[in-house]
């Protein structure tokens, strides 16, 4: 899958991904969707970011996590 929207530039935001270059962080996105905040209050919020931006952000934060072994604690007991 290839990010067209998607930057990381080590000078800028500790090299976190971003969006199109600018300082706003794909995991502040994402978190905003977590936060039940719709596209349109993201947009508001974010005047500069366009809707492919924010799919975008979503569809990269998938990949990220995609097969790979997180640590997480384990509910069922022994």
């Amino acid at each position: 899958m290839k990010f067209n929207r998607i930057t990381i530039n080590p000078a800028q935001m500790d090299g976190m991904p971003c969006l199109r270059g600018m300082r706003i962080p794909v995991a502040t996105i994402v978190n905003m969707v977590a936060q039940n905040m719709t596209r349109d209050e993201i947009l508001r919020f974010y005047p500069d970011l366009e809707k492919e931006d924010i799919q975008e952000a979503l569809e990269f934060a998938a990949e990220t996590l995609r097969e790979r072994t997180l640590p997480l604690i384990s509910t069922n007991a022994a």
